[in-house]
This record gives C-alpha cells, structure tokens and sequence, in this order.
C-alpha cells in the first residue's frame, strides 16, 4: 500500500519523496499519512543533504480525507490529527532542509504541510487555501502552521473565507519562497536546493534545530538558546575548520555529522 502512496528517488544528495495517489488527489489519509511520514523519516536517517516533497496529478494536496472521518468517534478522530501532526513534527524534525515544490493546489492540510516544509518552491499555477472556513469543518489544525507562515489577520482571512489565494500571493505573504513558471519549476527547486546545501551539513541541521526551538519563544530565552547552539558551534570541528579556512583563504573540509 505504501508503495502506492509514495515514491522515493534519489539523485546524487538529494531525495525526493512524492505523493503518487493522483486519483484521490493526494489526500493525506490515514494510510498515505504514514507512508508519508515514514519515508521522509527515513530519508531524514540517511546522509542526504536535502529532502523535496512533491507530488503527481492536478492537485499537490486536497488535505486530509473525509472518508476517514465520517461516522468515525472521537477517539478515532483525534488519532487522526495526531498522526498528520507526528507528519508534521517529523518534517522539521529532520536534521536536512525540506523544500515542498508544489506546483498546483494544496488545500486545508496539504496547504499545512507546504507551510510546515522549510522552504517552498510553487509553480504560477499552484494555489493555497484552508477551506474549512466556509463548509462544517473550520481549519484548526492547519492553521497552527499556516499562521507561522503568513501572520495573523492573513492566516485568518485564508481560514475564514477559504478563498484561495494565487501563487503569487502566496509569495507575497511569505507562504512560499520562490514562484516560477510551472515549466522551469523543478530548475528553481534544483537552484534553491544548490544555495541552501553549502557548508557544513552537521552545523545546517544544527541551525534548523535551533531554529524551531527558539522561534516562537521569549526574545531573552531565544537569545540564550542561540548563545549557548552558537558557543558549541564555534568549539566545534566544522566551526573552528570554517574560521580556520576562511582565514587560510582556502575552501573547508568538514567533516561533521549532523546529530540527532
């Protein structure tokens, strides 16, 4: 069944794990939910530099799937969502950049999802919406991630409304990084990819690590988190062969692996 849901291809550095279920337009059921999440898990545990979640068919993602919901308990429910947030933790969890290039609508989860990867790459035709706003099931879930994307007011004006909003807008709010034409969208995913797997991949999993630790935190407490993640980096062998190389006027050699 996994092997129906998702495929995993390697090229050199980088694995790219896509949602293969067109016909259901990549709905993140229960089964294609941890499918995803264990090959990305997977993925994480290897020694490739940087992980692209994309998907097959007209839709990236049409969010989760009714049909494991209705007539469904509370209990049953609430395993539910707690899986697609286990997708989600995994995804940032991973010590590689994950870049989700979409290039057409991702909705309600699947919309979570691109908001949860790192970085997001989407083709002009791509669009972005939490539809729950105007049906029976408001958006809670995905707007968790949405929010740390876009902002307040524009995160509920995309939950209450559930309009979608156009690439280009989606650029504008912050939601995804780059926006091209859908012909040169695995050329921009391949560009972004390149910028962002320079350098050491033990400090860059180490930085990503940080990165969503301090976050959403106090200023004092997220300054003290970044003193104390910097200090070990600067000690460290990848810290101290970058300053040592850089005053050397010579490229480093790094030698570190990312930890967990």
């Amino acid at each position: 069944m996994a092997d129906e849901l998702v495929r995993v291809d390697r090229t050199g550095d980088v694995t790219t794990v896509t949602m293969t279920s067109p016909r259901q337009r990549n709905a993140l059921s229960v089964d294609m939910m941890r499918a995803l999440r264990d090959a990305l898990a997977e993925a994480g545990s290897t020694d490739t530099l940087a992980v692209v979640l994309a998907a097959e068919g007209p839709v990236f993602s049409a969010g989760h799937s009714f049909r494991d919901m209705v007539g469904a308990t509370s209990e049953d429910v609430t395993e539910l969502f707690e899986l697609c947030t286990s997708l989600m933790d995994t995804v940032q969890a991973m010590p590689q950049p994950v870049i989700a290039r979409v290039h057409a609508l991702a909705t309600a989860a699947g919309c979570q999802l691109v908001a949860t990867c790192d970085l997001a790459v989407a083709a002009e035709t791509a669009g972005f919406a939490l539809p729950g706003g105007r049906g029976g099931l408001f958006c809670h879930t995905p707007l968790v991630a949405v929010a740390r994307n876009v902002g307040r007011k524009r995160a509920l004006e995309m939950a209450l409304s559930g309009d979608v909003v156009d690439a280009g807008t989606a650029l504008e709010w912050g939601l995804v990084n780059a926006v091209v034409p859908e012909d040169e969208l695995d050329e921009a995913v391949a560009a972004l990819v390149a910028r962002v797997t320079r350098g050491s991949a033990a400090q860059r999993a180490a930085g990503k690590r940080l990165f969503y630790a301090q976050v959403g935190r106090d200023q004092s407490e997220a300054y003290a988190m970044a003193i104390a993640a910097m200090a070990d980096g600067a000690v460290g062998v990848d810290g101290q062969e970058g300053m040592t190389a850089f005053l050397e006027k010579r490229h480093p050699r790094f030698t570190s692996t990312p930890q967990g």
